[in-house]
């Protein structure tokens, strides 16, 4: 029997979402996780369908797994079923599974080597708020209670996390980008290619079956893919409107890794719905620490999220927290 059709062959899949790419406010941010499952059950909403479901608005109870724009809705529910799903997940790739403690470490450490440089952070006072405890909307022994349910269903199915978190780019950092490349997809690769780097170097001995949600009308990744991976072979098995796939095989044979870019890829892998709730649970995140820091200077000023019609509706009525804490609106603002 090949290995294609073993069952109970172990395989490695992983998939990379993004949120936050269009707004006029707040950071790109973009979110992965990485599985290892027998071949049978690498269907994961089947088999731990006791613990997670892929229903977001039917769910109190188990961790919602779905694209981020379903599972989080600006009310208290939408935002505890995201909080829940990001750092139940997350709480897995620690020892004792104990969620993470603050904004801080989900957004600039976790991993430390996909955050930004601490200068960088410096220059973002506006997130200073992102050291409040975490989590906000769930209760903490409930959660860590669901994620020991979670965990022992993995482990009974031969399931594991092996890696998940984010990458956030704060708006300079975007900026700065923006002007280098003078092309927002250029730059939204850019921001990508750490996170393709570290998963083909730690992931990839094995084989890796890693699926990207495809943004924007790109379908032609092969140059971009010889250009990341200078090292290793570079084939295009397919290049569609819809769907784009290649093979990144080192030249000694010692990192393989198949590549689908597809659009609403969330709909058919659990790995990037996953993803998209880490992404949009750190910009979400984020953006709760923007507003924060700001309504400290007027506490009348509504929250934003950052995206373009309100954003713009924000910063005509921000100007006398801007002036207080002394930051340009040019710092905020995208540029492209």
């Amino acid at each position: 029997m090949s290995s294609e059709s073993d069952p109970s062959e172990m395989v490695t899949f992983a998939g990379v979402d993004e949120a936050g790419l269009g707004p006029l406010l707040g950071p790109l941010c973009l979110g992965y996780s990485v599985f290892r499952a027998p071949r049978a059950r690498a269907d994961l909403w089947r088999t731990l369908e006791c613990c997670v479901s892929a229903k977001p608005e039917r769910e109190e109870q188990r961790f919602a797994v779905a694209d981020s724009k379903l599972v989080f809705t600006r009310n208290l529910r939408g935002a505890r079923r995201l909080e829940k799903t990001a750092l139940g997940f997350l709480a897995l790739l620690d020892p004792r599974r104990r969620p993470l403690e603050n904004g801080l470490q989900l957004c600039w450490e976790s991993p430390r080597d996909l955050g930004v440089a601490r200068e960088v952070i410096a220059t973002h006072p506006w997130y200073a708020p992102l050291e409040r405890a975490l989590p906000r909307h769930n209760d903490r022994g409930a959660l860590e209670l669901a994620v020991e349910r979670l965990w022992r269903a993995a482990v009974r199915e031969r399931v594991e996390l092996l890696d998940a978190g984010v990458r956030v780019v704060p708006e300079q950092l975007l900026n700065q980008s923006f002007a280098r490349t003078d092309n927002k997809s250029l730059s939204a690769w850019n921001e990508l290619a750490p996170i393709l780097l570290r998963l083909f170097e730690r992931h990839g001995a094995g084989g890796l079956r890693l699926s990207v949600d495809r943004q924007g009308g790109r379908s032609h990744y092969r140059p971009l893919l010889v250009a990341l991976f200078p090292d290793a072979e570079v084939r295009a098995l397919r290049e569609r409107e819809s769907l784009s796939a290649y093979v990144v095989a080192r030249r000694d044979g010692s990192r393989r890794m198949r590549i689908l870019f597809a659009e609403r890829g969330e709909r058919h892998s659990f790995a990037i719905a996953l993803g998209s709730c880490l992404a949009k649970f750190a910009r979400e995140t984020c953006m709760d620490a923007f507003n924060a820091s700001f309504q400290g200077f007027d506490a009348t000023l509504a929250p934003t999220a950052g995206y373009t019609t309100d954003g713009r509706r924000w910063l005509g009525a921000a100007q006398r927290a801007l002036d207080a804490a002394g930051v340009a609106p040019s710092k905020l603002m995208r540029t492209r």
